[in-house]
Formats: C-alpha cells, structure tokens, sequence
C-alpha cells in the first residue's frame, strides 16, 4: 500500500459509519429533550421528567454495557478465560449499576448514571486502543457520552434545585 493509501485506509478505519452516526444522535433525542424540559417543569411533571431521563439513562447504560459483552464473546478466546471472564464482568456493571440509580431516587441516581457514563466511556477507549473495539468508536462515543453526561447532569441539578 502506498503513503497515501495507508492514510486514506486509517481515515477510513476512524470514519464513524452514517448509520452508527444517525442511530447514536436520534438515541441522544431524549437525553437532550428531558434535560431541556426539566428547568421549566414543576412539581410533578418535573418527578416524571427526572424519572423518565433516569429510567432512559439506565436502558441506555445497559445498552452499553451489550456492547461490551458482544465485543467480548465476539472475542479471540485463546489468550485464557481470566481475560474473557474479566470483560464479561465488567460488561454487566453497567446493566447493575443502572438497576441501583433507579433504586436510589431522581436526583442522586442522576448523578450515579453521569458517573457511570464517564467511566464507560474510559472502557470505551480502552477497548478500542487495545483494538477491541473498532477504530471508528471514539469517534462516535466521545460526543453523545459528553452531549449524555451533560444532560443527566442537567437533570440532577434541577432535581435538585426542585426540592429546596
């Protein structure tokens, strides 16, 4: 391969595929839009509304944490089962961790998802520098992981300031 191909080759391997693209914004839909609306909510439309942004939180952790278990058992097998049962450990926290926000309450359980979403998103570039992810996953992970972070925060603080 020549220079430029081995250039235009690595763009390509990094080039977040249109429907990953698409699929990963409308999922960021109602993060955005419950965040948005919470501020101006009150009382029991405000609960609903930090409920519902946790409950969509916690499916969405878990969804992440599916990918994680498929990257895993989609694995090589052969450098030993410590490696494979290490990842598939790792690949239902945060399924556990989502159940336990939504056990806890509104405000702080929002808080817990925007934690727990930062710390996949370390998993996330961890899997794909050791090339068990694709190329292309930061990419993609990096600005709905910040636009999500972003809006379970959102949705914590006005939980919060809703009960002072």
């Amino acid at each position: 391969m020549t220079e430029d191909g081995t250039a235009q080759a690595r763009r390509s391997s990094t080039t977040v595929p249109s429907s990953a693209l698409w699929l990963g914004a409308f999922g960021a839909i109602p993060f955005l839009g419950l965040a948005g609306a919470t501020p101006f909510l009150s009382g029991p439309e405000k609960l609903l509304a930090a409920h519902t942004l946790a409950a969509y939180g916690a499916v969405i952790l878990s969804f992440l944490g599916g990918v994680h278990w498929g990257l895993a058992v989609g694995s090589d097998h052969s450098s030993g089962g410590g490696k494979l049962s290490a990842r598939l450990a790792v690949s239902v926290i945060p399924s556990l961790v989502g159940w336990a926000s939504l056990l806890i309450g509104e405000a702080v359980g929002l808080f817990i998802l925007a934690a727990a979403f930062a710390a996949m998103l370390l998993v996330d570039l961890r899997a794909a520098r050791l090339g068990e992810a694709p190329p292309w996953y930061p990419g993609l992970r990096i600005p709905l992981s910040l636009m999500v972070i972003a809006a379970l925060l959102v949705g914590a603080w006005t939980a919060v300031a809703g009960r002072t």
